[in-house]
């Protein structure tokens, strides 16, 4: 019960808002409490209760039901007094556990897609051993931090499909995105579903991408992106327009390269679309089952150019050594773990600890005979932080390496000669490939780390065909032009054209240029050096034997002459050092060179990074 002593006068009730009186839930007369509902208005399609400030009784009711009203007219007045009636119960709170209708039919349309919904979908992936796109993304994000886009969008065929099979057999129009983290980081996470219509790409998973991209761009955010599946769908029925050539996916995901790092993991077939999706990737991952095309079976066919298998069209084996391929792994579980540590460089990890080899063991690296080939992945391995070195495009441009490694944490790009191809000879293919690993640590702001033991460029009438000039040239024009930080190490070989391409034009367009004993220095290599130079003196000596001995000695004199430590001492280059001083050269240089915390960037360093 409630009372307020005496009487006072009535007390105007006002409309908060214009409106109309959709109802009035008291009469003149009748007792109420404080914050008991009186009237409710309707305004602007919404309904607004309007509720008694104190306990009394209705003197008055000014308006009826379906009357009009002004803002703080009065509706009702109501004389403040004790009442009789009895306080209502307290209304009872939902129960937060209660799923209501329109909750639970959001709940199934999300519920629908996922692969518990779908047995026999996931069952035909299991029979080709590969995961589904679901568990793919999961493994890739940190547990609980993808957030989906666009999970109940369904194919656009509305027009030829019941909605209750596009539902339940196009969830997500087959492409499932959204954000999450990787080891912290965020991420935009990209997967076409195999298992719905072929992984192709539809009408309403071209606006899904656009979307995505947008974000990856306002985010500066790197993109991951599972392309298996057959290219663009022929049989959408719902989109407007004739070609589909103005969907905006290819050209706004080719505007993200050089702004963020872009991944691209493929296993099974991708073509087409898929395929050009996943060649504007900086880096392509691709599991040992892959058939990579730009054009499948049907369009082959189509074009009048014969009957193919999918299994015929770019195999691993193609992709791996034309250099498609940079990264190749057995299955999606590897290929998920080499997208994780590859995404790792572009995150400072200065301060994380580390471990490498012993480093005196580099005194040995390098064979003391000059002419015995070593392996120079080993070096690498040795040089930079133990399990740190991810190489790239391996089976491509064999005579030239390319790796994301760390020093004391710091990511850095390493460019080596191998001599155990062409003796390091640089061809158009490892110039090629050592001039785009460039622009790709130069557009992310990764110092580069060149190792140098080349001959020169590789010479002769075949490699010619290959427009070698150009190709080559690409190293000087690239070189010269990046920003980033860049430390030269000659591990042997420095000759001509090559090695001042290995080091972006000169020994001293690096920040440091320096050598280990065993490096060597020349205008072209020694041999040839000595044939061309002194070709009238040997020819002069008619004996064979005291001509190859008088070759050698010239040879000898040439080495002395061009050896590392005459060269600094001509201060051509900075420094000989001890190789197991390396690492501290390195780490000097990096550590001034990326002191500070720069702003950044508004917005793209490079235009872009060519895909090739």
């Amino acid at each position: 019960m409630s009372g307020l002593g005496e009487l006072v006068e009535p007390i105007e009730v006002v409309a908060p808002m214009q409106g109309m009186i959709a109802a009035v839930d008291v009469v003149v007369g009748q007792q109420v409490l404080a914050g008991q509902q009186l009237i409710l208005i309707e305004s602007m399609k919404m309904h607004h209760p309007l509720h008694s400030t104190h306990d009394g009784v209705v003197e008055d009711l000014l308006v009826a039901a379906g009357d009009r009203v002004r803002e703080h007219q009065p509706v009702a007045r109501i004389t403040p007094q004790a009442v009789t009636v009895e306080t209502p119960a307290a209304e009872a709170h939902e129960d937060p556990a209660h799923i209501r209708r329109d909750l639970a039919e959001v709940i199934a349309r999300h519920e629908v897609g996922l692969d518990a919904a779908r047995p026999e979908a996931v069952a035909k992936r299991r029979a080709t051993s590969r995961r589904t796109a679901r568990e793919n993304v999961a493994d890739l994000v940190d547990e609980g931090s993808f957030v989906e886009y666009g999970p109940v969008v369904i194919a656009p065929q509305r027009r030829r499909r019941d909605i209750d099979d596009l539902i339940a057999k196009t969830p997500a129009d087959g492409l499932i995105g959204g954000l999450g983290k990787v080891a912290g980081q965020p991420v935009i996470a990209m997967s076409y579903d195999y298992t719905v219509l072929a992984g192709t790409q539809g009408g309403q998973n071209h606006r899904k991408k656009d979307r995505l991209f947008a974000l990856a761009e306002d985010l500066r955010v790197p993109v991951v992106f599972f392309t298996e599946g057959g290219g663009g769908r022929p049989g959408d029925t719902d989109m407007p327009g004739v070609s589909g050539l103005d969907c905006l996916a290819f050209w706004y995901f080719a505007e993200l390269s050089g702004l963020v790092p872009l991944v691209g993991i493929n296993a099974g077939y991708c073509f087409a679309g898929n395929a050009a999706v996943l060649g504007c990737c900086d880096v392509v991952i691709a599991t040992a089952d892959s058939n990579i095309g730009m054009g499948g079976p049907a369009m082959i066919e189509g074009g009048g150019l014969g009957v193919f298998a999918p299994t015929e069209i770019g195999p691993m084996h193609v992709q791996q050594a034309n250099g498609v391929v940079d990264i190749a792994v057995a299955d999606e579980a590897e290929a998920v773990a080499a997208a994780k540590q590859y995404l790792g460089y572009f995150t400072d990890r200065s301060q994380l600890e580390w471990t490498c080899a012993d480093q005196r063991e580099l005194r040995h690296a390098i064979p003391e005979d000059r002419k015995r080939a070593y392996d120079v992945h080993a070096v690498i391995r040795g040089l930079f932080d133990t399990d740190s070195v991810l190489e790239l495009r391996r089976d491509f441009g064999r005579g030239m390496v390319t790796a994301l490694a760390r020093v004391e944490g710091r990511s850095v790009g390493v460019i080596a000669n191998n001599p155990n191809h062409l003796a390091g000879a640089i061809d158009s293919d490892g110039a090629d490939k050592a001039a785009r690993f460039m622009q790709l640590c130069d557009a992310h702001d990764i110092p580069l780390v060149t190792l140098v033991d080349t001959p020169g460029m590789m010479v002769g009438p075949q490699v010619e065909k290959t427009a070698l000039v150009r190709h080559c040239s690409r190293l000087f024009v690239t070189g010269a032009n990046v920003t980033v930080p860049t430390v030269s190490i000659v591990l042997r070989k420095s000759y001509g054209l090559g090695a001042q391409a290995m080091m972006g034009g000169s020994t001293k367009a690096p920040l440091a240029t320096v050598a280990w004993p065993t490096g060597e220095f020349g205008g072209m290599g020694l041999e040839g050096a000595v044939r061309l130079g002194f070709r009238k003196e040997l020819e002069a000596i008619a004996d064979t034997a005291e001509r190859e001995a008088a070759f050698e000695e010239m040879v000898d004199r040439m080495y002395d002459f061009g050896k590392a430590v005459n060269v600094a001492s001509h201060y051509e280059i900075d420094d000989v050092i001890d190789p197991a001083d390396t690492r501290r050269w390195m780490t000097a240089i990096l550590e001034v060179a990326t002191a500070g915390s720069a702003p950044p960037r508004p917005g793209k360093k490079r235009p872009h990074i060519d895909t090739w």
